[in-house]
């Protein structure tokens, strides 16, 4: 096996693309050799709990009340997302927890699936791609609802 030979004048190309267009991630194979550049997204929320929301004064004299972003409580004391059983989305997409409007999801909270059981769809460019159970358990956490956008590395389940 030879010595890894990295172009680092690539690696800064490719980083700065990505800070320029907003990508996340950006891959190039060519023969046996890959090179993935990949960045993290800063979270919406820096810690997880149960925030207060007040009502507030709106035009006219109306009121409203925010709405809580869903964040998830660690089931194993460490951050969700690290779980052994999180399931992150493997592309950009809109999330359908159905095959079809109107139809039962594929998988609810407290269900056992099995490996290799499709969890929920991703729409990436009118394209339906199942997303499958990387191992059997029991729905323990659903992160997102149906027809929510998502980003590439996002959260969407937990198994355990």
């Amino acid at each position: 096996m030879g010595k890894l030979q990295v172009d680092t004048a690539l690696i800064e190309t490719l980083a700065e693309l990505l800070q320029r267009t907003g990508l996340t991630e950006i891959e190039l194979a060519e023969g046996d050799s890959r090179i993935r550049v990949a960045r993290q997204l800063q979270p919406l929320i820096a810690s997880v709990g149960a925030p207060s929301f007040a009502p507030q004064a709106g035009p006219a004299g109306t009121t409203s009340t925010a709405t809580p972003i869903r964040a998830a409580e660690p089931t194993t004391g460490g951050a969700p997302d690290r779980h052994p059983g999180a399931v992150h989305a493997p592309m950009v997409g809109t999330v359908y927890l159905t095959p079809e409007p109107g139809a039962p999801p594929f998988a609810d909270v407290g269900a056992e699936v099995r490996e290799g059981q499709t969890l929920l769809i991703i729409e990436a460019m009118k394209v339906m791609n199942p997303i499958r159970a990387p191992k059997g358990g029991r729905i323990a956490k659903v992160l997102v609802s149906n027809g929510d956008p998502v980003e590439y590395g996002e959260l969407l389940l937990i198994l355990e």
